[in-house]
């Protein structure tokens, strides 16, 4: 189905106007959001995307409401996958907690950017070229066998992004607020926020090389792959916030997704084999294969994320991971401090860490043994108490 260019206009205009409203409302005047406010504006952009995919459904037929929800949920579900590497890159840098909200709208405005430019590529390469679908299909079995990989979340995995962000745009040692130049002994210099930023840019690209196959596996409607893609992308922010959290709880999403690509990526060649002009296979003629219809591919896909989401939340393993992520969190949080911190802003933090240490310690020994391990970890923790001792000393009355 031909989609009308004032829909795209409307569409365009539509996406754009979100942003901009993202970032005056929410985003310009440097700030944490609450879980609440996370949570509020995380259901208010996957309710857009639904009442969008709704629209479609109801104005361009079933095919086009089914590929959209297929693309959208995809797409969705590795813009989660790639929060940890963002989660690493910002941890990598340091990044003041009340200043990650402008890094990550950055990220989610460049990767709309650098995917829209791969859509509309990829769909000129399709029409022009059966045989794409052969390196799509390829691309997506290699992606997924890279992830059933241990390790797949270290951080090692984005190091070299970051050597070189660091190696070639030397910068101040300390941020500026949000600000990306700064002066520093009378010279006017780049700080840490740049290269976060282009550390976060150049993994987008690389983001966009897994995602955008993945989603022309799914359909080669081009209008449905930029809005899935779109909106998917939308409220990512928010999103990071509300599932901090949660996020190195989520154990085995990558084999979730592993599972959902290497799907895709096997469709992708099946389609490519019914489409066949390559003289090397069949002599060039269609092959007779069996195409997996979007019906049965969204069906997998919501059903091996349900799968994976509930393994890893209710698994021991993840029990564990999420009580040593939340303690590493606040105490890296309580460390960050000004000196001049409000004492019960650091009581508020710390008792946060104590209450995660407390449930650390119910853990069973072989998790407590790993623990013991992370030396890093250790010495964090140790850190903390030692500056809430100091703190404490320096209140008055105390």
């Amino acid at each position: 189905m031909e989609v009308p260019l004032f829909v795209w206009i409307a569409t365009v205009v539509g996406i754009v106007g979100l942003l901009v409203f993202d970032f005056f409302f929410h985003v310009r005047k440097a700030h944490t959001p609450s879980l609440r406010e996370s949570a509020v504006w995380s259901s208010i952009y996957v309710g857009i995307a639904l009442l969008f995919g709704v629209g479609v459904l109801v104005a361009g037929g079933p095919t086009m409401g089914t590929e959209y929800f297929a693309g959208y949920i995809t797409e969705k579900a590795l813009s989660v996958d790639n929060l940890f590497v963002f989660l690493i890159i910002m941890s990598s840098f340091r990044v003041p907690r009340a200043d990650q909200q402008k890094v990550l709208l950055f990220g989610i405005v460049f990767s709309l950017i650098a995917r829209t430019g791969f859509i509309f590529l990829g769909a000129a390469l399709i029409n022009s070229f059966a045989w794409v679908f052969y390196i799509f299909g390829l691309i997506l079995l290699i992606t997924a066998g890279n992830l059933l990989k241990p390790g797949g979340h270290d951080d090692d995995s984005e190091s070299l992004v970051i050597r070189l962000a660091k190696r070639f745009l030397p910068a101040s040692e300390h941020y500026d607020g949000d600000k990306l130049f700064t002066v520093e002994n009378g010279k006017r210099v780049l700080t840490p926020m740049l290269l976060v930023m282009v550390a976060i840019g150049a993994t987008d690209i690389l983001f966009a090389l897994d995602s955008i196959p993945a989603i022309f596996g799914l359909t080669q409607n081009t209008f449905i792959v930029f809005t899935a893609t779109a909106f998917s992308l939308m409220g990512l922010r928010q999103l990071f916030f509300l599932i901090d959290g949660l996020l190195d709880r989520l154990i085995y999403l990558s084999y979730g997704l592993a599972v959902i690509l290497g799907f895709i990526g096997v469709k992708l060649i099946l389609h490519a084999l019914h489409e066949n002009n390559l003289p090397f296979i069949n002599d060039g003629e269609h092959v007779k294969v069996v195409e997996i219809s979007t019906g049965l591919s969204l069906t997998v896909i919501l059903g091996v994320l349900i799968v994976t989401v509930l393994a890893s939340v209710l698994s021991p393993k993840g029990k564990a991971k999420n009580a040593i992520s939340g303690a590493k969190r606040h105490a890296a949080e309580y460390l960050d401090l000004n000196y001049e911190t409000d004492i019960t802003e650091r009581e508020k933090i710390f008792a946060k860490l104590c209450a995660e240490e407390a449930d650390l310690r119910t853990l069973p020994e072989k998790y407590k043994r790993l623990i013991r391990n992370e030396t890093e970890f250790m010495e964090m923790i140790r850190k903390a108490h030692a500056e809430h001792d100091q703190a404490l000393e320096r209140e008055p009355g105390r």
